[in-house]
């Protein structure tokens, strides 16, 4: 697979709870953000190369937009950071060579507080068929089930300027 060279890339995503977002980001970055404002957080990632930013909003906050996901370079690295997650009790889904996305893959699945979920993969090959069962229309046919989340009431007034 030919990588190319590119800027670093910048992510930004709305969040309903600004500390539970960067609770759970540090854990799973394994590492503290580098800005943190009581309704923002961004982390810095050297490898791969991407600024990540939460920016609480909770009216913003889309579900099930699909998902987010790393292409780790070996299976060792995918044991390790898979190995780290389960400590950290985050796995919500493993996968061994499954064909998804035409490619055979070995992964694990986590989901952040507003239920973003992230594939860590190891990519074996492409492959010429993808595995039936992700022919389904359904939202959870090549990610994780979709974690139920509690939508808490807004705690401003609509035109309020609070937030």
């Amino acid at each position: 697979m030919k990588t190319n060279t590119f800027p670093k890339m910048h992510v930004s995503l709305y969040v309903s709870d600004i500390a539970k977002t960067k609770e759970f980001y540090t854990k799973f970055f394994g590492q503290e953000a580098d800005k943190t404002k009581n309704d923002y957080c961004k982390f810095i990632l050297d490898s791969p190369a991407l600024i990540i930013s939460f920016v609480q909003n909770k009216e913003r906050v889309k579900e099930n937009f699909g998902h987010l996901g790393f292409q780790v370079e070996t299976k060792e690295e995918l044991k390790s950071r898979m190995s780290t997650a389960e400590e950290l009790n985050m796995v919500s889904l493993v996968e061994e060579g499954t064909a998804c996305c035409y490619a055979e893959q070995d992964k694990f699945w986590v989901s952040d507080p507003d239920g973003i979920q992230w594939e860590v993969y190891y990519f074996h090959k492409d492959v010429a068929f993808n595995d039936p069962k992700y022919a389904s229309q359904d939202s959870t046919a090549c990610c994780a089930e979709p974690v139920e989340l509690q939508k808490e009431e807004a705690k401003c007034a609509p035109n309020s300027g609070c937030c």
